[in-house]
């Protein structure tokens, strides 16, 4: 974890059963001296496990390790103040029902091993897979990431975690996040346990925004699950869901679940600290074995946001995206998935035949096309290479 921390609305961190981080006091924050503060927010796409990347991932009879996918990546996950995304598989264990792809997922808890290796501070848990192992897979999931000290939103083991809003003061600026899907996939919420999962509920939404801002949130920041799957661009669910959330006091909205990219835009807030929004539709697969066009094609999103201490004001200064493309097949090391970013110079390991050099070409390219256009914005910019 980077140096983060991290307020519940309600009681303290250990009641919940999350990750154990320091527990924001008031009483006990120092004026800082410097005029401005600069954060950076990075999020990703679908973090999917189909049943070909745990193959690959084994390394025993019984063990796995999915760091090297992230080799190339890392350093732009890591460098974050705050880097989030959406986890979309359970980790229930061999012993429920084994381990498996779509359409029931169900991922060893290394995958978690190596996101917690890569730099990933909250992973959001509400997404139509949330509930592929029933309630059994919700709790299980939640422990394997409180043993690893990620903090997690949009699934909860108890009423009391569900209501206790996710508040990170991050280098003093207070930002909550919030998650919702739009359904399970049919999977059954058992009777009076609601609070497993957030789905997309105006009301509830609008009530935990101003909870939210009641608790002290600077900025609120809206993660969806919705729309519909390989469509580029977003329908109007969407829309509408992006809509009430800027109207209840969003500032930063993030969405998943189509598995491709979809446009990126800013908006007028209401919220009044925050003056311009940002909203990404979907973010696409970020790692999956769905390998068609628009499908192997992800990104990394860098929101940079400043402080103003003396004007008490908060700006987007800019937003950053860096192309990405799954690489899947032999390398020097054996079968591997391997996230590429636009900005890689080379990969040893890897022999890149001319059809993948087309591919992740077009991946690129086809993902700079889509995140722009919505928006001609000179704060919405590529990344060209981080130190």
């Amino acid at each position: 974890m980077k140096n983060i921390i991290i307020t519940l609305s309600v009681l303290s961190a250990f009641v919940f059963n999350i990750p154990s981080n320091q527990i924001l006091d008031d009483s006990k924050s120092v004026i800082r001296p410097d005029s401005t503060i600069t954060i950076t927010i990075s999020v990703v796409g679908d973090l999917m496990c189909h049943s070909p990347q745990f193959e690959y991932a084994k390394v025993g009879k019984d063990s796995f390790d999915f760091t090297p996918t992230y080799r190339n990546v890392k350093k732009y996950l890591e460098s974050s103040d705050f880097t989030f995304g959406n986890l979309e598989t359970v980790t229930a264990g061999r012993k429920n029902g084994g381990f498996t792809g779509y359409p029931f997922f169900n991922t060893p808890s290394e995958y978690l091993d190596a996101l917690k290796s890569v730099g990933f501070d909250l992973l959001v848990t509400a997404n139509n897979h949330s509930i592929d192992r029933s309630e059994k897979g919700v709790l299980l999931t939640i422990d394997e990431l409180v043993k690893r000290d990620i903090n997690y939103v949009g699934t909860y083991n108890s009423k009391t975690d569900r209501d206790s809003i996710r508040l990170y003061d991050i280098k003093g600026i207070k930002i909550a996040v919030l998650a919702y899907s739009y359904g399970t996939n049919g999977n059954v919420i058992p009777k009076g346990k609601d609070y497993l999962i957030n789905l997309i509920d105006f009301n509830l939404i609008e009530h935990d925004i101003k909870t939210a801002r009641s608790k002290g949130a600077e900025l609120v920041l809206v993660h969806y699950h919705f729309g519909d799957e390989y469509i580029r661009e977003p329908v109007k669910s969407q829309k509408d869901a992006v809509n009430k959330a800027i109207e209840f006091g969003a500032d930063i909205i993030i969405g998943g679940h189509p598995h491709v990219l979809q446009p990126a835009d800013f908006f007028k807030t209401v919220s009044g600290k925050l003056d311009t929004g940002f909203v990404a539709y979907s973010m696409g697969n970020f790692i999956s074995n769905q390998r068609e066009r628009f499908k192997d094609a992800g990104i990394i999103i860098t929101i940079n946001i400043l402080k103003d201490l003396n004007r008490n004001k908060i700006s987007i200064n800019e937003v950053n995206f860096l192309p990405t493309w799954v690489f899947k097949g032999n390398t020097l090391n054996g079968k591997e998935y391997v996230i590429l970013p636009a900005t890689l110079q080379s990969d040893t390991t890897i022999d890149l035949s001319l059809t993948d050099l087309k591919k992740m070409n077009q991946a690129f390219q086809d993902t700079r096309e889509i995140i722009k256009k919505y928006s001609a914005n000179p704060k919405l910019k590529e990344i060209k290479e981080i130190d």
